[in-house]
This record gives structure tokens, C-alpha cells and sequence, in this order.
């Protein structure tokens, strides 16, 4: 066809981009890898290798090494051994590096991105225009925060060896997302790119070496579901970051429980894409492009709900059919198309399946016909309408390029609509009323709510998610903490911090103590509850000497606190400055009464008055801490690259559980939950279990403290018995345990159910009486997360 007919008629002509470089590449390595491992390509152990294939037209591009334990053993090994020298290297030096990988990327820059699409089936475009630049700004930007470390994070140690496992729907990126923060913090890594898409993390490999990364910083092992295990299960690894699905996701939650390994996982997502009536449709149907035929619709955060305002709903689903018409699906290679292949053939029937189940519960299926080739695992882009809440194709990640369709009413349909679902991953608001926008966004359970756009990243930015969406972020200076440690955790104990005893008070009777309430009940929905089983425990100090009773909490004592906790919402919705004035104003009625509570304390844990007092005093202080922090802990307005606005804002995780440390029951109890209340979640508190008629103490407090019922919730008993249920707990969003080992394991295998946040002690013990130990901007972070809301900019 001549350019001339071309242009009378606008035909599609296809724009093929050039595979020589590429397979050049792969015939310099025969079509067959290794692994990398200390800075040298290995032979699996296994001896087995398995095909790397272009979805596209299923032909075998290359074979790859299936590494086994063996193999990782000797990765790890490696890893390990650099680690001291890489630290030693310093700021400076990892800085020199990660520039260095930015600038040979960038050389390479169209390698990369064919070798992608080759791989992978997403368009050359999208490789080429947003992958490959992302990937290189990953780099820079951390290449800047290993420079700063030692200044802006020297109070921060590395964690160690890192195990990474990536998936296959943005191979290089998500690499990039993982070694860069990593690299720049100090550790070395071991990482395990996905068996269909391995071949850029290989071309990766050669890069380290170009540039002359020492051996066993980066080590990459290629393999299959039990070579990622093996990385998970390695006592060696110091830290597992994963980006999957929630099933997976779960499944390495369960393997690292009570291991001490730190954990971060990015999973799966069922985003919401909320459309108000005042939006403009025109730009709302290529946001939709954008957010769910995007590397045909396998992102983590596609937005594959669409809730469109009713009044506006079937026109916008006219302009979006209207739309499908023109999209052009086809070789991924060629630079006019705008869809490409799923990745392999497994996933397009799990589409197909799901698509299938959403037509027979009810949903109305839109596919423009005949527009797929026939060669390769291509799904059409989908649209589905009458679709219910409930719906499978509702609530399940589909992971293709389909678009499920309901409408709402009103704005706080729109809100419970969108949170209508187990994962929290991201979401995206269109209107033209910035008020409005910004009214509904923080409302949104998700980590990264985005503004009139969709699909927007940057390496200055954090990313990640809510509930079953995972936990951690991954970009930004909030991404940066899921790769250091703070160094003050090589001071803490393995045995819990004792005070000197003394047996001064126990000459003493009860009656000889200042009045206090001895029916010690629980505290639930801002009201004192006796026991749902009837049952007391008595109270003994160290040296044995009867105390009192305490009730002895049970499931249903745990499942009330938790309604109460849940069903409040007056705490979270105040100012920080309003939180601050309630705290202020806790600390004032602890001083009124601390001889009281000084006597309590000195009785309870058989310690001198002056230590009694002086941890009185500690208390009052922490809480002027936390009040003081209230509405000083504040986000960021990041500087990414685009035109954008990016806010990250501190909010409540939401529900949580503290399972108080045993030792300094007071301040223990003190620096605990004041953390929790200062960043508005309401909380669950399971107090010391050996001297708990502190916390019995504290409620009086609370009752004339302003602090709203529901708001502090305290059941008393068995800690570990409660800690069970609270982790098993579905409305629970987040727990914290300062205790043994086995409980920590415990906590952490049960909160798998539903990806709820852990912080736990794990046998590690602090000495709640000093600042180093038991204050600081650590429990602030545990007790909130980041909420990115981007908006875009500009005429």
C-alpha cells in the first residue's frame, strides 16, 4: 500500500520494531543461561533447564537454568561474604555504583526494552516509553539516597542479605523497585526473576558485571516455584521482599513466621476506578486505556472495577465501546499496536475461565470481534456490564484485560463500593472538583489513590498496599525502611529487663494502700465489662505476695473489644492537634494520681518507691511525647518526574491489637498503646499478663480523659491464649506483641489469614526505660501507613 493511499484511507499500517540486537544477544549465549552467581555464570546443580517463550507467537526464545537448593545455598554464600566489604565500601561508593547501572541501562536502553517485549508480550511502546526510563530513574534516585545514608540515615544499618522473588508482568521493573533500595542501603541480594520472563534480569547480570558491581552483591538465580522456596526458607536470608499474588504471598508469610526475617510483600489488587457526573468522559475513557488494557490488563493495580455515578453510566459505557473498537491488538513488537499477548497460555484460560463464570452469574459481556491474531496467547479487551457487588468477576484479580462495570448513586455509595473488596492496593478518582477528589480519597482503603490519572509511578514515590494487597512500600524514602534496620536493635536483650526488687511495700496490707477499685474488670466500648466466662485470675508480685484479681478475658470477651473498636469512629476522624489536646490531657490526670499509681506499681513488681515514681514519671513524659508528635508526624509531597502533586500522608492502619510487654507494666503500657492513639487508630490491649492492674488502673484515666468510648479497649488474661484470637481476627488490621518467640511465630502464622500488619519481638527484648529503647518515630511508622494521592497539574 502507498503512503499516499495510506493517508486518503488511514488504514493501520504496522510499525515493526527491529529483533536483531536482541537475538544476537541470546545466540551470544547459545539460547541457553545460567544462573548468576558471585559474579560468574553457573551450571545448575540440577542439570535441568526449561524454555523461555514469546507469547506472542510461542516460539522458544532461549532455554534457562533451573537452579536448585543447592544453587541458592551457593548465591546466599556469596551474598553473605560480600556483604561486609559492600558496607564498607560506603556511601559513596554504593552511590558511584547505582549511578553507574543507571547510565549502562540507559545505554542499552532499546536491548532492554525489546528483549521485554520479546519475553514478556507487552508493546514495544510500553517497554520502550515507560518501563526501560523507569528502571533507570529507580537507580539515580537511590543512587541519591546511598549518598544521604550516612548523613540523613545514620542512625540506619543495612539488614543484610535480601531474598527478592519478582513476577513476570514487569520482569526488569520490578527488579529495579527491589535491588536499587536494597543496593543503596547496603545489603547484598540474591533475587529470582519469573520463570516465563527471566531473560532481562539475565541481560541485567551482564550490566553488574560491565560496570564492575563486586562479586555476590547481585545475584541472580533463575528456577521455578521450589528455587524461590528454597530463597524463602534459607536461614541465611535476613529479609524476603515479594511482589505476587496474595495466595503466594501468604504461603511465604506462613514460612517466615517467627524467623526473624524481615518481610515485604505487594500483591494482588482489584483496584476501583471511580467515576463521578462532573467528570470528563473523554479523558475518563483513555484513563481506562491506561488502567486496564495497560500491559493488557496484568498489573497489579489495574483499575478493573469501573464505578461510573449512574446518571452518567450508559453513556460512558457508549464513548468506552466506541473506544475498544479502535484498539489495535497484535505483535508486540510492532510500535502502532496497543495491546500485545497475555504471557503464557496458562493465564489466558484462567481469563477465559473467569470471564465465563462472570457471564453465567448474570454480567453482560462487550468484546469487539475478530481482533485478536491467531498465532499466540491474545485475549481481547473485555468490558463487563450488569455486573453485582458480589459478583466473582467482582471480587476476584482476574488478571487480564477485563473491566467489570457498576454504578452508584451517591458519593458515600461510591466509598463502600470501593471498599467493598479483601485487597487495598490503589484506586483512581475522576472529577472535575478538586474538593470532592479530596474528600473521597482518603476515605479509600488503598495505598496509592490517584487524581483525574491512573497508572502513574515514580521512583520518588512509595507503592504498595492495604490488607490482602500485602504490606511495605516499595519507592520513596518510605520504601527505603523496609532495607535498613535501626542499628539501636543489636542492643536489645534476650531476656526481659528487670528492676532491682525490693521487699519494702509487702509489710503492707491492701487496705493500707491508697483506695483503689480491686474489682479490676475489663474495659470495652468505654464501659468496665466483667468477663464473658465468669472466671478471675489472682494477681501475685514477684516475690508471690497476693495483689488482687483480675478478670480472665476469653474468644468473646476479644470479639466485643474488637465490635467496639471497629464501630468507633470519632478517634480517627479528629485533628491531630485535637488527639494531641486528649493526650495532653491524659498525662495531666496521671499526675494528679502519681502516689497512687506509684504504690500500685511499687506493689505489683516488689520495687522500690523511688524506682515506682521514677517510672510514673517516664510515663508522663512518654505520653507528652506522643501528644507532641500527634500532628507533628507528617507526610511528604514527593518530587516525582511528572506533572503531579504526589502527597504522602501518614493515615491509621485502623483496628489494632498491642499485646503489652510483661515487664514495666506501666510504661510498657504507655509506650505501647500512646504510639497507636497518636496516629488515630483505635486499639485493642491485652496488657502485661503478670502485672496487669496497671491497666485496670489506666481505664479510670481514660473515663475522664475525653477519650472516646470504643477508642482504648483492654481485656486482661492469658496473653497468648488472646493473642491468638486477635490474630486470627478478620476486623483486626494491624498487631504488635513484645514477648517470646513462640508467641511471635504464633502471631505471625495465624495474621496469614488476612495479610494483617505484624510487628513482633520475637524473643528480642527492650529496656522500656530508656528513650533509645522504648520511644521514637519506629512506633509512629509501625502504627500508621502511606497513602500516595497524586494529582496531576497544569493547563
Amino acid at each position: 500500500m502507498s503512503i499516499k493511499k495510506i493517508f486518503e484511507t488511514m488504514e493501520y499500517g504496522p510499525a515493526p520494531e527491529s529483533t536483531k540486537a536482541a537475538f544476537d544477544w541470546l545466540n551470544t549465549h547459545n539460547n541457553k543461561f545460567g544462573y548468576y552467581c558471585n559474579g560468574k555464570w553457573e551450571t545448575p546443580s540440577t542439570k535441568t533447564y526449561f524454555p523461555t517463550i514469546n507469547p506472542s507467537n510461542q516460539e522458544v526464545l532461549a532455554e534457562i537454568a533451573h537452579a536448585g537448593e543447592k544453587d541458592v545455598n551457593k548465591a546466599v554464600k556469596a551474598a553473605k561474604k560480600a556483604l561486609p566489604q559492600w558496607g564498607k565500601l560506603g556511601a559513596h561508593g554504593r552511590a558511584r555504583y547505582l549511578y553507574a547501572l543507571a547510565r549502562k541501562i540507559q545505554k542499552h536502553a532499546r536491548l532492554f526494552a525489546v528483549l521485554e517485549s520479546l519475553d514478556n508480550g507487552k508493546p514495544i511502546r510500553e517497554s520502550r516509553d515507560i518501563d526501560i526510563p523507569l528502571v533507570a530513574r529507580h537507580f539515580y534516585h537511590h543512587a541519591g539516597w546511598a549518598q544521604l545514608m550516612d548523613t540523613d540515615l545514620k542512625e540506619y544499618k543495612e539488614v543484610g542479605v535480601i531474598g527478592q522473588i519478582i513476577p513476570w508482568n514487569f520482569p526488569l521493573l520490578m527488579l529495579a523497585w527491589k535491588i536499587a533500595p536494597a543496593l543503596a542501603m547496603g545489603n547484598t541480594v540474591v533475587l529470582k526473576p519469573a520463570e516465563s520472563t527471566s531473560l532481562t534480569a539475565l541481560l541485567f547480570a551482564e550490566i553488574c558485571d560491565q560496570i564492575g558491581l563486586p562479586a555476590g552483591v547481585v545475584n541472580i538465580v533463575t528456577g521455578e516455584g521450589d528455587t524461590g522456596a528454597a530463597i524463602v526458607n534459607h536461614p541465611d536470608i535476613d529479609k524476603i521482599a515479594f511482589t505476587g499474588s496474595t495466595e503466594v504471598g501468604r504461603i511465604i508469610r506462613k514460612a517466615t513466621a517467627g524467623s526473624g526475617k524481615k518481610l515485604s510483600l505487594e500483591l494482588g489488587g482489584k483496584s476501583p476506578f471511580i467515576v463521578f457526573e462532573d467528570a470528563d468522559l473523554d479523558s475518563v475513557v483513555e484513563g481506562i486505556v491506561d488502567a486496564i488494557w495497560f500491559n493488557q490488563g496484568q498489573v497489579c493495580c489495574a483499575g478493573s472495577r469501573l464505578l461510573v455515578q449512574e446518571s452518567i453510566a450508559e453513556k460512558l459505557y457508549a464513548k468506552i465501546k466506541a473506544r475498544m473498537a479502535k484498539l489495535r491488538i497484535g505483535d508486540p513488537l510492532d510500535k502502532c499496536i496497543d495491546m500485545g499477548a497475555v504471557v503464557d497460555g496458562t493465564q489466558l484460560k484462567t481469563i477465559t475461565k473467569l470471564v465465563q463464570q462472570g457471564i453465567e452469574e448474570g454480567s453482560k459481556v462487550y468484546q469487539v470481534k475478530d481482533t485478536c491474531p491467531k498465532d499466540g496467547f491474545y485475549y481481547p479487551p473485555t468490558l463487563l456490564t450488569n455486573v453485582q457487588p458480589a459478583s466473582t468477576v467482582a471480587q476476584v484479580e482476574i488478571f487480564g484485560p477485563v473491566l467489570v462495570a457498576m454504578s452508584f448513586r451517591t458519593h458515600k455509595e461510591a466509598v463502600k463500593l470501593a471498599n467493598n473488596t479483601k485487597y487495598g492496593l490503589a484506586a483512581s478518582i475522576w472529577t472535575d472538583n478538586i474538593n470532592l477528589a479530596l474528600d473521597v480519597a482518603p476515605k479509600i482503603k488503598a495505598g496509592v489513590v490517584w487524581v483525574n490519572c491512573t497508572n502513574v509511578f515514580d521512583a520518588a514515590a512509595g507503592f504498595g498496599g492495604y490488607r490482602e494487597s500485602g504490606f511495605g512500600r516499595e519507592g520513596g524514602k518510605e520504601g527505603l525502611y523496609e532495607y535498613m534496620d535501626l542499628k539501636v536493635k543489636d542492643t536489645f536483650s534476650d531476656v526481659p529487663f528487670e528492676r532491682p526488687r525490693t521487699k519494702e511495700l509487702e509489710s503492707l496490707t491492701l487496705d493500707n494502700l491508697p483506695k483503689i477499685d480491686k474489682t479490676a474488670k475489663m474495659y470495652i466500648g468505654g464501659k468496665q465489662t466483667r468477663p464473658d466466662g465468669g472466671y478471675s485470675i489472682q494477681v501475685f508480685n514477684p516475690n508471690g505476695v497476693y495483689i488482687g484479681d483480675v478478670s480472665e478475658g476469653n474468644r468473646k470477651d476479644i470479639r466485643n473489644a474488637v465490635e467496639a473498636a471497629s464501630k468507633a469512629n470519632s478517634w480517627a476522624s479528629k485533628t491531630g492537634h485535637a488527639r494531641a489536646q486528649v493526650l495532653y490531657f491524659l498525662a495531666e490526670n496521671m499526675e494528679y494520681r502519681k502516689q497512687e499509681i506509684a504504690t500500685r506499681i511499687a506493689q505489683s513488681i516488689s520495687v522500690s518507691m523511688e524506682a515506682a515514681e521514677e517510672e510514673v514519671n517516664l510515663s508522663i513524659e512518654r505520653i507528652y511525647y506522643y501528644a507532641a508528635m500527634a500532628d507533628k508526624y507528617d507526610g511528604q509531597v514527593h518530587h516525582t518526574t511528572s506533572r503531579n502533586i504526589t502527597m504522602a500522608m501518614p493515615e491509621a492502619i485502623g483496628t489494632m491489637a498491642v499485646i503489652c510487654p510483661n515487664e514495666a507494666p506501666l510504661l510498657g503500657f504507655v509506650s505501647t498503646i500512646m504510639p497507636v492513639l497518636a496516629m488515630g487508630n483505635n486499639v485493642v490491649v491485652v496488657p502485661s499478663e503478670t502485672a496487669p492492674l496497671l491497666a485496670t488502673d489506666f481505664y479510670q484515666l481514660l473515663e475522664t480523659s475525653d477519650v472516646p468510648a470504643g477508642t482504648v479497649n483492654i481485656v486482661t488474661g492469658n496473653q497468648a491464649e488472646l493473642a491468638s484470637v486477635l490474630a486470627k481476627h478478620d476486623n483486626v488490621d494491624g498487631i504488635w506483641y513484645f514477648g517470646n518467640q513462640e508467641v511471635s511465630k504464633m502471631i505471625e502464622l495465624a495474621s496469614a489469614d488476612n495479610m494483617k500488619r505484624t510487628w513482633v519481638a520475637n524473643g528480642k527484648y527492650r529496656n522500656w526505660y530508656t528513650v533509645e529503647h522504648g520511644q521514637g518515630e519506629v512506633f509512629l511508622r509501625q502504627a500508621s501507613q502511606i497513602k500516595n494521592i497524586w494529582v496531576p497539574y497544569g493547563a
